[in-house]
C-alpha cells in the first residue's frame, strides 16, 4: 500500500511535452508553480507552503519545507490540484522548455531519488522535496549542481523534466560513468556522485569541455540529458549578441556569413 496519493498519468507530445494526470475523488497533485496547462471542471487549486507533505508539526514545520525550497532557488509556494468532485478529473502541466518528461515511481526507486535543482515539474500528494548536500568539498565546488540539489522521497510518483534527450543508465557495483557536469539530470540514492579534474593541459584548456567530469558509481540509475537548459541559453545568448555568427568556430565563418545575406 502506498502512503502517498495514487495517480495515473499520461504522456503526450515528443520534443514539447506535457503530462495528463488522471485523479479520483478527492486525490491530490502537487505541482511546481509555472507548470500548470490546463483542467477538468471539478478541480480545484490551492496555493500551499512547501510542498504539503508536511502533515504535522505546525506552522514551524511547514516553514522548514519552505525554507528548503528556498534553498534549490525555488519558490516558498507549491500548487496542489485536488479532484473535488464525484468523478475522475484530469489536470495537465508542461514542460517549460524543449525536452522530456520523466515519470519515476518512488516505490520501485528506493524511496528516493536525487536531482537538479529546477528539474521537478510535479508529484502526488505526499511525496516530499526537499534538499541533498553535496557532503563533499570538490563536489559541491565543481560539480556543476552546487552544494545542494533536490531530493524527492516517497513511494507515490514524480514527474521531472530534463532538456533534449534522456538516456537511463543502469549502473552496476563498482561501474562508473564520467559525465559532463550539465547533463545529470538524476539518479538513485546509491549512486555515488564525485567529480574528477580532466586529464591533460590541452584537454582542460582547449577541449571546450571545462575542467572537471561528473563522475557517477553504482549501484543504481542514473538518467543523463542531452541539452542542460545552461547549454542551451548560452547558444541561444551566442547567436544574439553583437558580432554573434552561426559558423564562430569556423575559419570561413565571417565569409559564410556574408553570402548568407547577414553582412558583417
Amino acid at each position: 500500500m502506498r502512503r502517498n496519493h495514487e495517480i495515473d498519468y499520461r504522456i503526450f507530445g515528443e520534443e514539447m511535452q506535457c503530462v495528463e494526470i488522471e485523479l479520483d475523488p478527492q486525490e491530490t497533485v502537487m505541482a511546481e508553480s509555472g507548470s500548470f496547462m490546463f483542467m477538468d471542471d471539478g478541480i480545484e487549486m490551492e496555493t500551499v507552503f512547501g510542498d504539503g507533505s508536511q502533515q504535522s508539526g505546525g506552522i514551524f514545520g511547514k516553514l522548514m519545507g519552505a525554507g528548503k525550497r528556498l534553498l534549490t532557488g525555488e519558490s516558498l509556494f507549491m500548487t496542489a490540484f485536488t479532484n473535488t468532485g464525484f468523478n475522475k478529473s484530469r489536470v495537465t502541466f508542461a514542460g517549460p522548455y524543449a525536452g522530456k518528461i520523466m515519470p519515476l515511481d518512488l516505490q520501485q526507486l528506493g524511496g528516493k531519488v536525487i536531482c537538479q535543482k529546477d528539474s521537478y515539474l510535479c508529484a502526488a500528494k505526499g511525496v516530499s522535496v526537499g534538499i541533498e548536500f553535496q557532503r563533499k568539498l570538490g563536489t559541491g565546488l565543481f560539480g556543476g549542481e552546487g552544494f545542494i540539489m533536490q531530493k524527492l522521497e516517497g513511494d507515490g510518483l514524480a514527474f521531472v523534466h530534463a532538456g533534449g534527450h534522456v538516456m537511463e543508465k543502469e549502473l552496476r557495483a563498482g561501474e562508473f560513468l564520467r559525465i559532463d557536469t550539465g547533463c545529470i539530470v538524476a539518479f538513485t540514492s546509491g549512486i555515488d556522485y564525485d567529480i574528477q579534474m580532466v586529464r591533460g593541459v590541452k584537454n582542460a584548456l582547449f577541449g571546450g569541455e571545462g575542467l572537471f567530469f561528473a563522475v557517477l558509481r553504482g549501484p543504481g540509475k542514473v538518467w543523463l540529458q542531452s541539452l542542460p537548459v545552461s547549454r542551451l541559453a548560452s547558444k541561444i545568448l551566442s547567436y544574439g549578441a553583437p558580432g554573434g555568427r552561426r559558423e564562430e568556430g569556423s575559419i570561413l565563418g565571417g565569409l559564410g556569413n556574408i553570402l548568407d545575406g547577414d553582412g558583417f
